[in-house]
């Protein structure tokens, strides 16, 4: 199989560097072991694929004993902020546990309750958290819609390796122990924005993923559950969006399909 996945790889490769911006790809078959990488150690603009080792480092934390998800926040109108989520559409201040808003984070990429989270969990201990996950790239330096600290270049980063490597840890039961890494993946298979990894392959294939999407962005990052499950990571800034997000769909349908031709 190594051979037509290679050729579909390289494919890959080409058609990147056809494309304008800054994109990377990290790319694992979990069986077979075999990967294959277009600037995946470098670092890229994160946008909301950042949630992804946020939710992690919320599950070790809660695993140590030093908060709970069955804990409550509540979120005031002050702290909405605008895009994607539920939580905005509520009238007033609204009360949930850690649990729900994880969800909402993951599952509906909620920008307010991902804020809220951050601030609960305080940054400085999040970068402690990324360390101690062997995060060094992968850095959260400020909430979202953080306007001043945007404007001073400070961002959130991801590296594609970095989070294709974590992904095979929750695959193989490895992250913290198998229970947790399990509950994980069942959230991230729930995320309900599948357009780009999902575009193609359709809801019959199930991906663990988090996508990441902003002006001239977009990332996504998952398994993907065909006959030998893979990890793939796509990470683009200031690039065409809509002809890199083709290539996305395309690609994880082709190594999908290599393997179940095979």
């Amino acid at each position: 199989m190594q051979g037509n996945e290679l050729s579909i790889l390289k494919s890959i490769e080409k058609e990147m560097k056809s494309l304008p911006g800054h994109l990377g790809f990290y790319y694992k078959n979990l069986v077979t072991g075999f990967e294959y990488g277009v600037g995946e150690e470098e670092i890229y603009s994160a946008a909301s694929v950042i949630k992804f080792p946020l939710f992690l480092h919320i599950l070790a934390e809660c695993h140590k004993g030093n908060m709970s998800l069955d804990d409550r926040i509540v979120t005031k109108e002050s702290d909405k902020v605008p895009s994607c989520g539920a939580l905005n559409m509520f009238t007033g201040d609204v009360e949930a546990d850690i649990r729900t808003m994880c969800r909402l984070m993951i599952c509906i990429s909620d920008n307010t309750a991902t804020n809220r989270l951050i601030n609960h969990c305080k940054i400085p201990q999040i970068e402690e958290g990324f360390a101690g996950m062997g995060l060094e790239k992968t850095r959260i330096r400020r909430l979202l819609f953080d306007s001043v600290s945007s404007a001073q270049g400070i961002r959130n980063t991801i590296s594609p390796k970095e989070l294709g490597l974590l992904l095979e840890r929750l695959y193989r039961g490895e992250f913290i122990n198998e229970e947790i890494s399990e509950y994980a993946i069942d959230v991230l298979l729930e995320q309900q924005i599948g357009h780009k990894l999902g575009g193609k392959l359709g809801d019959d294939v199930a991906i663990a993923h988090k996508t990441g999407e902003d002006s001239g962005l977009s990332n996504d990052v998952g398994i993907v559950y065909a006959t030998q499950p893979f990890v793939v990571c796509f990470a683009g800034h200031k690039t065409n969006v809509y002809l890199w997000e083709d290539l996305i769909r395309r690609s994880a349908y082709d190594l999908y399909m290599v393997q179940e031709n095979e």
